[in-house]
């Protein structure tokens, strides 16, 4: 009886010679690896595929090809906005008011406004409404026409007037002087606040939706 055959048993059931049963390999582990490693380079194949229809529809890989056939997307200059028809200064007849208590400083103002070349109306002090309670500068008084035409180039004379309106209906503006007044504003920055004034000025830039509608 050999070694290996288990006790109590014998005839038919005993192991003889050397040779040992040969142990298979488990196929069906094979084939659940083999499985495994399908699926894992199938889902990598997707994921790749998913990234480039991506690119495609996103316009990546145009990119090259639009910035060197395409249109010309170089930002186009901005018209400029046709000047400001501003009226002369003797176009515009000023009344010129003293509310402070300094005497004489309407009509030295407006002889001095004189000289720059507008017309003057009525000098003297101010009404009573406004007689020592105008703590500023001044205040431009006139029609709401007077708002985009005699307003600016008069405030060119008057740096930080304050500006009203009134029901007037005539053309001329009303120049009342308040407490902080010192002197007109020199002639030379007056003169280059009107030119100013006079610039075009440039157009609004185009929105980037409109810059690139063509790019």
């Amino acid at each position: 009886m050999s070694m290996l055959t288990p006790p109590g048993m014998g005839g038919q059931y005993r192991i003889k010679g050397d040779k040992y049963p040969r142990m298979r390999r488990n196929r069906r582990r094979r084939r659940i690896v083999l499985a495994l490693i399908a699926s894992v380079a199938a889902l990598g194949l997707l994921g790749w595929g998913t990234l480039q229809l991506i690119d495609i529809f996103s316009g990546k890989e145009q990119r090259g090809t639009v910035a060197a056939d395409g249109p010309d997307c170089k930002p186009a200059p901005s018209p400029s906005a046709p000047p400001k028809a501003l009226p002369k200064p003797g176009q515009i007849k000023v009344n010129v008011f003293n509310a402070t208590p300094r005497s004489g400083l309407a009509k030295e103002t407006a002889d001095e406004l004189k000289k720059r070349g507008f017309a003057i109306g009525k000098v003297g002090n101010a009404a009573k409404e406004f007689d020592k309670k105008v703590k500023g500068a001044g205040i431009l008084l006139g029609a709401k026409s007077a708002a985009d035409s005699g307003f600016p180039v008069l405030g060119a004379q008057l740096a930080g007037a304050e500006r009203q309106t009134d029901d007037r209906k005539g053309p001329e503006v009303d120049l009342i002087l308040g407490k902080d007044f010192a002197s007109l504003t020199k002639k030379e920055d007056a003169e280059k606040a009107l030119a100013d004034l006079a610039k075009p000025s440039p157009a609004p830039s185009a929105t980037k939706n409109e810059k690139n509608k063509n790019c």
